[in-house]
């Protein structure tokens, strides 16, 4: 358990609900406590391929989980979380992961379901991979997801990477120590710092090459130069399982993961141990709120009877504003459906020209050359810009979404003076499955073909030289009628290639741009979804706080209109009251206190 002080908080607030008959109350401060009951704290492990991002992984839990292969990369993500037992789990969602298969394998077969050997391509469709360890270092809630490489934002691993980095709480950017930072490492960290509250640079094969130190400087310098604010981790993997195997303390130092562990320990887990105080005390101080309103109105009107009519008129009028919030008309529901209906048209706006700029380059290239000489080359530049196209859109999607929510909750809370949950905007998939460029079939122009078409050619010329120099006596094959059937079937063997070269060019120029309709389509449905999914549940955040302000105050109307003419009896719920309210009182101050905890 992440918090045990914030659980034992939520629990005591339960019962006070359910002491003070509040059921509205109840399912905020149920969700709250399912949140902290499940204390994962996701680190994505991401980088270009063949970095060493599974032996990283491997070494951090001292256990062979990840495969790992020269030539063979990592297919499926593979996620590696804690358990009393080792345990691994397959996931195949369905029905847009509304479902998902699960199946459990083997330890030793994992490699056949999560490598590029045994799941090329990822046929099997696999989701991810789930792992269970008994490990001290995830028994805190700390899980592990090795990604497949993502090739800077200019991949389909790192477009789907992309989309993973709003819910993940810190990623890891794995890079060896053969070479500096290349652009798309540079871009995937500009981006990843959008999206993801922790971002840590980890440079591993530090044995293998005695320059390691100066890679770390260059890399420092692009970073400040770029202006991205992360911790440089230099590790050795290999340094740390073999003194795991020896328990060779001096090799654990000289390996670097103490200082890797203590990231993960301090910047990452105790952050998410931070966010968890801080969701759970507004909770708990939203619920006291409630709670001391409607205790506060029936004190005044026990206090002063005579008082008890004008403090149940302006509860009422407060109640009329707030249920003025749950009406189509309010300031907050105007906001959000247009500011969505906007969004949406900006965002589809965006990814168009995007994807235009995309097609423009390559229908350049395609002009320029042979499709059939560059094909192969076309198609791998093609797939990055679209990727990086499709990647760039969404982080800009989800910044918007975030401050669209900002708006919104500030739009709400001028009509109100009341404590506002956190809001958590997390962000979809970035598209479903598009279907790779593929070269288009063209006609063939072999052998056969150029003497066949040459042979067409130079006959009509030699006939028609040939004839013309029969008037001057000669025969109809005669030294210029050959010449010139030779130089007419060059050319039409010339006419002939450049008239399929044209053609090649056409049809690769239509695949592009069916390509990109077929991704403008995809991503364009997939963004407006998730946006639409953002709208229903801001719409429903804050139509549920209406309700449960409205539940309140209409408890206080109720409790103010509530003035006893028996002196004693007024007295004694007066010292019930004043008891209640310090109970109460007592409750938000250690929901405050749990907050101030991390502060100090």
């Amino acid at each position: 358990m992440a918090v045990p002080e914030a659980v034992g908080l939520v629990d005591l607030a339960l019962k006070a609900v359910t002491a003070y008959d509040r059921p509205d109350l109840k399912p905020r401060l149920t969700h709250a406590k399912a949140r902290l009951t499940d204390p994962a704290v996701r680190v994505l492990i991401v980088g270009e391929f063949k970095q060493g991002k599974s032996q990283l992984v491997n070494a951090l839990v001292n256990a062979t989980v990840c495969p790992v292969d020269d030539d063979i990369a990592t297919a499926v993500p593979t996620q590696v979380g804690y358990g009393e037992d080792t345990t691994v789990t397959l996931v195949r969602d369905k029905d847009g992961g509304e479902h998902a298969e699960r199946t459990s394998v083997p330890l030793d077969q994992l490699a056949d379901y999560v490598s590029e050997g045994g799941n090329p391509g990822n046929r099997a469709g696999l989701t991810r991979a789930e792992v269970t360890l008994p490990r001290k270092l995830l028994q805190s809630g700390l899980v592990l997801v090795d990604t497949p490489g993502v090739g800077g934002l200019g991949s389909a691993h790192g477009a789907a990477t992309m989309s993973a980095l709003p819910t993940a709480d810190a990623v890891l950017l794995v890079s060896d120590a053969s070479q500096e930072y290349t652009a798309p490492e540079l871009d995937f960290l500009e981006a990843a710092r959008k999206l993801c509250p922790n971002v840590g640079c980890v440079i591993t094969k530090t044995d293998l090459y005695p320059h390691w130190r100066r890679i770390v400087e260059l890399d420092e310098g692009h970073l400040s130069r770029a202006g991205i604010d992360a911790p440089q981790l230099p590790v050795s993997s290999a340094l740390r399982l073999h003194a795991a195997l020896t328990q060779d303390l001096d090799l654990i130092a000289e390996s670097g993961f103490q200082d890797l562990v203590s990231f993960l320990l301090r910047k990452v887990v105790s952050r998410a141990d931070e966010l968890a105080r801080r969701s759970t005390s507004q909770d708990v101080l939203v619920t006291c709120q409630a709670l001391e309103s409607k205790m506060r109105a029936e004190l005044m009107s026990q206090r002063d009877p005579e008082r008890a009519g004008a403090l149940a008129t302006e509860l009422e009028g407060a109640r009329s504003r707030v249920d003025a919030l749950r009406q189509r008309s309010a300031r907050w529901q105007l906001t959000l459906s247009d500011g969505v209906a906007d969004l949406i048209a900006d965002i589809d706006y965006d990814l168009r020209d995007r994807l235009r700029a995309v097609s423009r380059d390559g229908e350049q290239l395609l002009d320029d050359a042979d499709p059939a000489d560059i094909w192969e080359q076309f198609s791998e530049w093609f797939h990055k810009q679209v990727a990086h196209a499709v990647a760039q859109n969404f982080v800009w999607t989800t910044e918007r979404a975030r401050w669209l929510a900002e708006q919104v909750a500030e739009h709400f809370a001028e009509d109100v003076d009341v404590h506002l949950p956190e809001l958590r905007i997390d962000g979809g998939a970035v598209a479903g499955k598009v279907d790779a460029l593929e070269m288009p079939a063209g006609e063939g122009f072999g052998i056969g073909q150029k003497l066949f078409v040459g042979v067409r050619g130079g006959y009509g010329g030699l006939l028609m030289v040939g004839l013309a120099t029969t008037m001057a006596g000669m025969f109809i094959i005669n030294p210029f009628s050959l010449a010139a059937g030779v130089l007419f079937g060059a050319k039409t063997v010339r006419d002939e290639k450049k008239r399929l070269v044209q053609r090649r060019q056409q049809d690769a120029k239509n695949a592009v741009r069916r390509h990109i309709d077929e991704v403008t389509f995809q991503v364009g449905t997939d963004s407006r979804e998730n946006l639409r999914q953002i709208q229903r549940e801001l719409r429903d955040h804050f139509t549920t706080l209406a309700e449960e302000l409205s539940e309140s105050l209409a408890k206080s109307v109720a409790a103010a209109q509530t003035a006893l003419k028996d002196d004693a009896a007024r007295q004694k719920r007066v010292a019930d009251l004043e008891a209640e309210l310090e109970r109460v009182s007592g409750l938000a101050d250690r929901a405050r206190t749990l907050v101030a905890e991390v502060a100090a």
